[in-house]
């Protein structure tokens, strides 16, 4: 059996954050992730100047593709809104695998199915013994399934679900666009071009409100393809791939002795633009703060607004969500 100090479930930018902050601190860390990276990540892949800042990254030595927007395009209702703004856009088969590179934590390809408490332990599938646990595999993370799950239910009415393709695209608009509530969907739509020729474009809304709307997650992106050949994307040949997550609610606990939850585990996208990257490395680098110090692990510094929490963020997330289930944490 494989011992050491602390292991981490999941090697996305909530695991890698951790590692990355725990090696540096010196601590014997082991990651665990069930795919092997580089690999797919279905993600509009959006960073804001944040997650530069908070994982201390050099831009001009970032050896892919990474995007500056210095305007988004915000439509609602027929208008067009340029807004000023700082936004970057990675692609995720490149930026999660170099973090977690950089993190310098050796990682095992290894899908975890059991956990249990061993004499103030934590004992993986019979292989791996650690003295503390992080469980940072997104919103099907086993860790949240095996010690959270009762603590901390799902709320269903803040299940996102999502329909998204990454294309290589010789896109002219150099802009991020978003789309707000077109056609009734509850959620909006996004064009994210990505540096050297490659565009993501998706879709995503709050499930429980498509599911009484009447009109699926389908539907709406036939709506949204259909728009953009008319104008942004012509030509483009799309196979898009869904999944679910959960906006932040109320999420009564993040540690249980000394297992933690970060980033979609715990059910921390951002609650006006559904936004996860910047949450779960912030939670990321909490938990292994906590572990590295003794500080206590909260959420109090993970942001639940990507538009900075002002009028702007309270009404999309009034219109997202209709104040369902708003966090205690």
């Amino acid at each position: 059996m494989r011992s050491c100090e602390v292991l981490i479930v999941g090697g996305g930018p909530a695991g890698s954050s951790a590692a990355w902050r725990l090696r540096r601190a010196g601590c014997d860390v082991l990651v665990l992730d069930q795919a092997r990276f580089p690999r797919l990540k279905l993600c509009a892949g959006w960073i804001t100047p944040e997650v530069v800042r908070d994982l201390k990254i050099d831009i001009g030595a970032y050896p892919h593709r990474f995007l500056t927007f210095d305007r988004m395009h915000l439509h609602f209702k027929g208008l067009d809104l340029p807004v000023r703004c700082v936004q970057h856009s990675i692609r995720r088969l490149e930026f999660d695998a170099w973090l977690l590179e950089r993190s310098g934590a050796p990682v095992i390809e290894h899908c975890v199915r059991r956990i249990r408490e061993d004499g103030g332990a934590y004992v993986i599938d019979e292989q791996f013994r650690a003295r503390y646990l992080i469980g940072a595999g997104g919103t099907r993370c086993p860790v949240y399934r095996t010690l959270f799950r009762e603590l901390n239910p799902r709320a269903t009415e803040l299940q996102t679900v999502t329909l998204e393709h990454e294309i290589e695209y010789d896109w002219r608009d150099p802009h991020c666009h978003l789309w707000f509530f077109e056609h009734g969907l509850p959620g909006y739509a996004w064009y994210v071009p990505k540096q050297n020729g490659w565009l993501n474009i998706g879709i995503g809304g709050m499930a429980e409100r498509l599911k009484r709307s009447g009109r699926s997650i389908h539907e709406h992106w036939g709506l949204l393809t259909a728009k953009l050949a008319r104008g942004l994307v012509r030509g483009a040949h799309y196979d898009p791939a869904g999944y679910s997550y959960y906006l932040r609610g109320r999420v009564e606990a993040v540690r249980r002795g000394n297992a933690f939850i970060a980033g979609d585990a715990a059910g921390l996208a951002t609650r006006d633009l559904a936004e996860g990257i910047g949450p779960a490395v912030r939670s990321g680098l909490a938990a292994a703060e906590a572990i590295v110090s003794g500080a206590e692990y909260r959420l109090t510094e993970v942001t639940g607004a990507s538009f900075g929490g002002g009028m702007a963020s309270r009404l999309l997330d009034w219109a997202m969500t209709r104040g369902a289930a708003r966090d205690a944490a």
